[in-house]
């Protein structure tokens, strides 16, 4: 069994085409990202709204779409596509996933995942950048 990170994309990004470990520009998705990396994972993959499941090193145009603004309809859609495509290259039935993702990005997707937790689940965004900054100090 693998551990997979899923982090979510961000609204604020660099205004130029740049690795996708580098274009999301806030906080939070930053301080997931180093989180991610400090509990040794197989991969981190990004949740992006408008790509699916991106590689941290794919090179991508800025772009402005969310799945906040989608229907539920569009939603469904899209976790049934990114399901596909972590089907590809992680065992979506075996593997454990990470998931650093908003309740848009994951509600639909965690019915495809066996085994999956959600560390940042009912924290406002305040508490999941102070419970990540904690976990990076200590």
């Amino acid at each position: 069994m693998n551990k997979i990170v899923l982090i979510s994309c961000a609204s604020k990004k660099l205004p130029r085409k740049a690795k996708a470990s580098q274009l999301y520009a806030s906080p939070l998705f930053q301080l997931s990202l180093r989180y991610a990396k400090t509990i040794h994972p197989d991969a981190i993959y990004i949740l992006s709204a408008k790509h699916g499941l991106l590689d941290l090193e794919t090179t991508i145009e800025p772009y402005n779409v969310t799945l906040n603004e989608m229907t539920t309809s569009e939603r469904k859609t899209w976790a049934k596509a990114v399901a596909a495509q972590l089907g590809k290259c992680t065992n979506i039935n075996r593997d454990h996933f990470v998931l650093l993702a908003g309740q848009n990005y994951r509600s639909h997707l965690t019915p495809y995942l066996q085994s999956f937790e959600v560390p940042l689940d009912g924290l406002s965004i305040g508490k999941q950048l102070q419970y990540l900054c904690g976990k990076l100090s200590s």
